[in-house]
């Protein structure tokens, strides 16, 4: 395979040679873990989100009127 003159697949094992997950692993996911976190700081602060805010009044529902069983008709003799 090969993309305007690239060849990925023969080329990419020098970005790994680059960014080793064994040395940036864990603080890549510590800096996802922040970002993370603030976002949902700031979607908990706004109003009307997040555990704070008031619950709407459930709408009234009235029970369905009993229906009347059929009527069963004695076996024939």
């Amino acid at each position: 395979m090969e993309f305007m003159g690239y060849k990925p697949l023969e080329q990419d094992y020098r970005f790994w040679m680059v960014v080793n997950p064994g040395t940036w692993l864990i603080p890549i996911l510590m800096v996802v873990l922040g970002i993370a976190l603030l976002v949902h700081m700031y979607a908990f602060s706004l109003p009307g989100q997040g555990f704070s805010a008031k619950a709407e009044a459930a709408p009234v529902v009235e029970a369905a009127p009993a229906v009347e069983a059929a009527p069963v008709a004695a076996p024939a003799q």
